[in-house]
């Protein structure tokens, strides 16, 4: 268990074992986030039944959900491979999750804004609050 795992107790942010109860299957959330990333990029059209934008048209709504599920997934791929590449990858889309956030404030669901988030060397615990929040919100912007 690295340190960021224990961020929790500092925060106030939900441990990884809460945020995460509802996330889909590890290897499940890899293809789709590749995916959703690959039609991001153009390297992979979008499905003809889902248009490029949330069910309310709202690009930023849908490009931070790509953020936040990128963001978990490598959370949790660090959390399970401690290592200093997991590690990394975590850190730098937890990063992006936070910067996008700063951005568009509107956004961010959890209890600790992005304006008041206490920095921390990989802001992974911001990570689990608005994945949290975004799971009991129904996922919105997919």
């Amino acid at each position: 268990m690295d340190a960021a795992e224990n961020s929790h107790q500092n925060t106030g942010t939900p441990p990884s074992r809460d945020a995460y109860t509802n996330a889909p299957d590890l290897h499940r959330e890899i293809h789709q986030v590749l995916a959703l990333d690959a039609e991001r990029d153009g390297r992979q059209p979008q499905p003809a039944t889902r248009p490029p934008t949330d069910a309310t048209g709202d690009t930023a709504a849908a490009e931070r959900a790509r953020l936040l599920r990128r963001a978990a997934l490598m959370d949790r791929i660090a959390l399970d491979d401690p290592r200093p590449g997991p590690l990394a990858a975590a850190a730098e889309t937890a990063e992006q999750l936070l910067l996008h956030d700063h951005r568009h404030p509107d956004q961010a669901a959890g209890p600790h804004h992005p304006d008041t988030t206490t920095p921390t060397p990989t802001h992974r615990s911001y990570v689990r609050q608005e994945y949290a929040a975004w799971t009991a919100a129904g996922r919105p912007g997919t």
